[in-house]
């Protein structure tokens, strides 16, 4: 057993069967005495419904992930280019393949007896998205191990298919030949669009090391939840037993009375059979001895006469 094989078991199982398979798979680590893959399975966290539906997609369609990663590394390679016509045609691919393949998983996931919502098909284009900007979360969702909807970073493509306002783009130099003041407006408006792309960076990355600040926290968090989870299903375990213990006990103790309702009946029966026993020996030597006499009597008879 190892992590990735459980890994790639349980992110495959319906949402509903991920906990109790990861307890499961857990416990059975730590019986084989490595405690310290059971607690790196217990960190395991159970997908969100969206996430779960990214996976499968991933999963049950990979030619069509594999267009869609294919996609991000065109579109990332366009916006490194500052090429705003590839930017505006891959910008519409984007959003047309993202909003069928979120289609798609919602299908998929009705299929495997989950459907979702409005909303949570949103979340799936989103996550969509967000594999397009970034190689990272490419490579993770390909994984099909996507624990939570994600957001495509700030400063990338519009998602909504429409082409980027022209103020995010260089405008392409003007034809005149009027010389010196033309081309000094133009390095202005370059000077200009490169700070403002510098900013929306620092930006981005700000944001992005919020976001990992964020992450650690939610995974401190998630790992003190699982640790009282862990202890929830210990005690309820016990709790268990312990009702097991108590309906065995209380068996018991109504055969016991049983048991000894029925010595004292076999008790007192005996009382009575003995009693009669005693009165019928009572009675027979009683009779013994009067025959005894009747035949003494009889024979003293007999000698007299």
């Amino acid at each position: 057993m190892d992590l990735d094989a459980v890994a790639d078991e349980l992110y495959g199982l319906p949402p509903g069967d991920f906990t109790a398979a990861r307890d499961e798979r857990a416990k059975a680590a730590r019986a084989a005495g490595d405690r310290k893959l059971a607690d790196r399975i217990r960190r395991l966290r159970r997908p969100a419904l969206a996430a779960w539906a990214g996976n499968l997609l991933v999963r049950e369609q990979p030619d069509e992930a594999r267009r869609l990663l294919q996609l991000g590394e065109a579109l990332r390679q366009a916006h490194r280019d500052m090429d705003g016509e590839q930017l505006r045609e891959l910008s519409e691919r984007q959003h047309q393949i993202t909003f069928a393949l979120a289609r798609q998983a919602g299908r998929l996931a009705a299929r495997a007896g989950h459907r979702i919502s409005d909303g949570t098909r949103q979340e799936i284009q989103d996550t969509l998205h967000a594999v397009l900007a970034d190689p990272r979360t490419a490579e993770q969702w390909a994984a099909g191990r996507m624990t939570k909807p994600l957001s495509a970073p700030a400063g990338f493509p519009a998602s909504s298919g429409q082409p980027a306002p022209s103020a995010d783009l260089p405008r392409p130099a003007p034809s005149t030949a009027g010389g010196a003041a033309d081309r000094e407006e133009e390095h202005a408006r370059r000077r200009d669009f490169h700070q403002r792309l510098g900013r929306a960076r620092q930006h981005a990355a700000d944001t992005q090391r919020e976001a990992h600040e964020q992450e650690s926290e939610l995974a401190a968090a998630e790992q003190e939840q699982s640790r009282a989870e862990e202890d929830q299903q210990q005690a309820e375990q016990r709790i268990t037993h312990l009702t097991r213990q108590l309906q065995e006990a209380d068996h018991e103790q109504r055969q016991a009375r049983e048991d000894a309702r029925k010595t004292r009946d076999h008790a007192r029966a005996a009382d009575r059979a003995l009693r009669e026993a005693r009165r019928r020996a009572r009675d027979a030597a009683v009779h013994a001895r009067e025959l005894a006499e009747h035949t003494r009597d009889r024979e003293r008879e007999k000698g007299q006469g």
